[in-house]
């Protein structure tokens, strides 16, 4: 029967697929740990209480980065070139979603809008990204090989999510709110698109490594544009929505290492 949990366990089982995925996963946090670094320098100056926790955002990303090519070292395996078609961060910069690297690259401040649209944009990025670690973890949490590190990550996402949540309800009272609103609904409707075909892309190439039959594939395509059409239609809203998460100051404090990686 195919399931989320046995397909996993194809790709993890695989050298291949499994090269190809910790390759996706170590670029799109590395991308990730680059922008939040520049955004922590350029940070608007009526904003700069939040330069620690954009700080340790980006330094998290980086670790994860770090955690999935590590993950390739321990079977003596390299990356692989990332193809564009699974680039989720660039194919959502291309869209118009969150602060373009051009903007990014120059040495000028940042605007307090700069900053809101920054964090509505990584709300919708952290919601996905929560919930694809907490689905690892409850296939693989305690998996000789992966289970450290994914937990480990599970719980960063979490924090990153939490963080969000807290500074947009923040900022929102600050008298925000319409423009986290737009720039929310704006960036969850992108993110879907953006999620299937990227999805789409990441089993094409997957399946040329593990060769699967053509039903195979058919059905897996059929799954991906199944998720999109509920999202398209209503998931999308738990994307947006805001509330004030159980752990407050998520992001206070420095990084926590992970030297066993």
């Amino acid at each position: 029967m195919l399931t989320a949990k046995s397909l996993f366990q194809e790709i993890i089982d695989d050298d291949g697929a499994f090269r190809l995925f910790c390759s996706i996963a170590a670029s799109g946090e590395s991308q990730g740990g680059w922008e939040n670094a520049r955004i922590a320098a350029l940070v608007a100056p009526g904003m700069r209480d939040l330069t620690p926790k954009i700080t340790r955002h980006g330094a998290d990303e980086d670790k994860h980065g770090r955690i999935f090519n590590a993950l390739l070292r321990k079977r003596g395996l390299e990356p692989v070139p990332v193809p564009p078609d699974t680039d989720y961060t660039m194919l959502l910069e291309r869209r118009g979603i969150g602060l373009a690297h051009d903007k990014l690259r120059r040495d000028e401040p940042l605007t307090e809008e700069d900053v809101v649209v920054y964090l509505a944009h990584s709300r919708v990025t952290e919601e996905r990204a929560a919930a694809q670690m907490q689905l690892l973890v409850k296939y693989f949490g305690d998996h000789p090989e992966l289970g450290k590190a994914i937990r480990m990550i599970c719980a960063d996402e979490d924090n990153h999510l939490a963080y969000c949540h807290e500074e947009l309800l923040r900022l929102a009272r600050a008298g925000h709110g319409r423009l986290i609103q737009r720039t929310l609904r704006d960036s969850a409707l992108a993110e879907i698109q953006v999620y299937r075909d990227v999805s789409l892309a990441v089993m094409r190439h997957m399946g040329g490594i593990l060769g699967w039959p053509k039903p195979k594939a058919a059905a897996l395509a059929a799954g991906i544009h199944g998720v999109y059409a509920y999202e398209r239609a209503a998931g999308w809203h738990k994307m947006i929505s805001l509330r004030m998460p159980e752990r407050l100051d998520a992001l206070g404090g420095p990084a926590v290492p992970a030297p066993a990686f």
